[in-house]
């Protein structure tokens, strides 16, 4: 990986998926890595808002009841998320892994736009962002994961099964976006120093 090889496109969208009050609830979710993934999701939120680019909010409502259900204070977005949303050109609700199947269509509305290049920032990194990221280089759009704006939870596959530290589940999305050809892995600073204001700004 080399941050120096990419360019931001004029109209590439910010895709914040997930970061919402429920993933607060340590007692639920365990151990979580990278605490500074708040404060780089803002600083891309600003970006994308200083330079009119589009930012598309994404929001899981569980249908399990878990802290994210719809009526539980966990499903709204953390403050610092929704005091940045008021401009978002996009706001897709879903209750699967991948953004791609929600409500309204993140792919119906992309194409409408023309956006060809996203950048996917937000919780959980291994689950919702790896997803959605793979997906989209499935269906052709250019990839930007900035995996310091990720955080995930240390995660056991059940009491006799294997376990791995959320730092390590990081590093293994990472290698499976970019080993595996779905997206590049990049971090805040790079995006930030690459997403001058477009040029018909």
């Amino acid at each position: 990986m080399n941050d120096t090889e990419f360019h931001i496109a004029d109209n590439a969208a910010l895709l914040v998926i997930d970061v919402q009050k429920g993933f607060d609830d340590a007692p639920f979710w365990g151990p979580r890595n990278n605490p500074a993934a708040e404060a780089n999701i803002a600083a891309l939120m600003d970006a994308w808002e200083a330079t009119g680019r589009p930012l598309v909010l994404v929001r899981h409502t569980s249908v399990s009841g878990s802290v994210l259900a719809a009526g539980h204070p966990g499903h709204a977005f953390k403050d610092f998320v929704e005091e940045r949303g008021g401009r978002a050109a996009l706001r897709v609700d879903k209750t699967v892994n991948s953004s791609f199947y929600g409500t309204p269509d993140l792919a119906e509305w992309l194409t409408a736009q023309g956006v060809g290049q996203l950048v996917v920032a937000g919780i959980q990194t291994n689950m919702c962002v790896e997803t959605t990221a793979r997906m989209a280089g499935n269906l052709g759009y250019d990839v930007l994961v900035p995996l310091d704006a990720t955080h995930t939870f240390d995660l056991s596959a059940g009491p006799q099964g294997p376990a791995l530290t959320a730092e390590q589940l990081a590093t293994a999305t990472a290698v499976n976006l970019q080993g595996g050809g779905f997206a590049r892995v990049t971090t805040t600073e790079a995006l930030l120093a690459a997403a001058p204001a477009p040029a018909t700004a």
